[in-house]
């Protein structure tokens, strides 16, 4: 297709390279229209294996994928790199860091940030685990306290920079606790022998009485035994009051020294949303009707993070990559039918399930009525997650790097430095 006749047909502009956006373009492929993607960064992210990226075990390119790479082959798209500073719902347009966007319709793929829930402490002095920046500084961090405290004479200064607290009980805050007491116990220690194991804690906390709450009771009691066999300090009713770098505070008044917290406790949607104009619920997400589309702005949709869509149970739908990618196919469909007045489909929700790993060999699945916990579910884990990764280098690598970790204990990023 000619440039002018491209530039003659309708336009659709997607906000967002995550997962519901490039399934969002991927669908418009054949389309008649024109697609433009836009996004600050140039690359898609694999963010469910960021944790892997902050405890040392694949870097931040076996994650990533550059856009254009991934969309190369799609004559009807443009991806223009940029980052999206207001919504001008009222006069279709977007405001850019490189200049004004029009747009016919509008799919909003555009995440979520962490959530500190007003707690200025925390968001100056712990750590998220969103991006490759957040990821990479973890990473740094963790092995900057090792380094630190094998020259520190100080045994209570020592302690706190050894002990590492994880807050929040969902997949990101087990999945990173797991793997921060494997990569401390089993390697570090190995790399750091003057360093006395037992000064190494690492603590789970978990405002409410149970972790992965939307995992069966038994697959979640389970999690705990085992992160309790893999020296993690589990505990319940642990809601944070304040963090001041050298130490913790929680609601109840006890203090935890430590130098390292991290916070996985809260995810909210991204702040562009606030320029769009209209009401947001909660975490800010942007209600949308069954079709996806947001309310007196028919050409409009938010899907994923950003979106607040009521599930059939009358609770929101969860911030996963499975509903961002449904919503894609959907608000894909219905963008086409709103520029050539046909009818919209309405959204329903299929749950293919839920899964997070608890470290080696272990690991929590939940795939409709089946449950599986242990080595059949960790190996379950390593393969859907695998086979999600954009790009065949990319899961070759990743997969060298899991065989590496397994049999030799080992884990093949133990560099303080940029993203390498």
């Amino acid at each position: 297709m000619h440039s002018s006749e491209l530039q003659s047909l309708p336009h659709i502009v997607i906000v967002g390279a995550g997962f519901g956006g490039l399934r969002a373009a991927r669908a418009l492929a054949h389309a008649p229209v024109r697609v433009t993607l836009i996004d600050k960064n140039n690359y898609h992210l694999f963010q469910p294996l960021l944790y892997q990226v902050a405890t040392a075990g694949i870097s931040p390119a076996e994650i990533a994928h550059p856009v254009r790479a991934i969309l190369r082959g799609q004559k009807n798209l443009e991806f223009v790199l940029a980052e999206v500073k207001n919504v001008d719902l009222p006069g279709k347009v977007l405001r850019t860091s490189v200049g004004d966007v029009a747009f016919d319709a509008l799919i909003l793929a555009v995440g979520g940030v962490t959530q500190y829930f007003g707690i200025a402490s925390l968001e100056e002095n712990a750590y998220g685990l969103k991006n490759i920046d957040d990821a990479t500084s973890v990473r740094n961090h963790l092995l900057t306290m090792f380094e630190l405290a094998n020259q520190e004479t100080d045994p209570a200064v020592r302690q706190s920079m050894l002990t590492f607290v994880v807050v929040g009980g969902g997949p990101t805050g087990v999945e990173m606790a797991g793997a921060i007491s494997e990569l401390t116990r089993v390697v570090l220690a190995k790399d750091y022998p003057h360093l006395n194991s037992s000064d190494i804690q690492v603590i789970l906390l978990e405002a409410f009485d149970k972790l992965l709450p939307a995992f069966p009771p038994e697959l979640s009691e389970n999690t705990v035994k085992v992160l309790r066999k893999k020296h993690v300090d589990v505990r319940f009713g642990g809601a944070v009051a304040d963090y001041s770098g050298t130490s913790v505070t929680l609601k109840d008044g006890s203090i935890i020294p430590t130098q390292t917290v991290i916070w996985a406790a809260g995810v909210k949607a991204a702040p562009v949303l606030g320029s769009l104009g209209v009401a947001r619920g909660s975490l800010d997400r942007v209600p949308v009707d069954s079709t996806l589309q947001v309310k007196d702005y028919p050409f409009a949709f938010v899907i994923g993070d950003a979106a607040l869509f009521t599930g059939p149970d009358g609770r929101p739908l969860p911030m996963v990559a499975p509903v961002a990618m449904q919503q894609a196919e959907v608000s894909a469909k219905n963008a086409l039918a709103v520029l050539s007045g046909q009818p919209l489909k309405e959204f329903i929700y299929k749950d293919p399930g839920s899964m997070a790993t608890i470290g080696r060999r272990q690991a929590v699945v939940r795939l409709g009525k089946m449950k599986f916990r242990g080595v059949i579910a960790w190996f379950l884990w390593l393969f859907v997650h695998l086979m999600q990764l954009v790009g065949f280098r990319n899961r070759v690598i990743v997969l060298v790097n899991w065989a590496w970790d397994y049999l030799f204990y080992d884990r093949a990023v133990r560099m303080i430095g940029p993203c390498i």
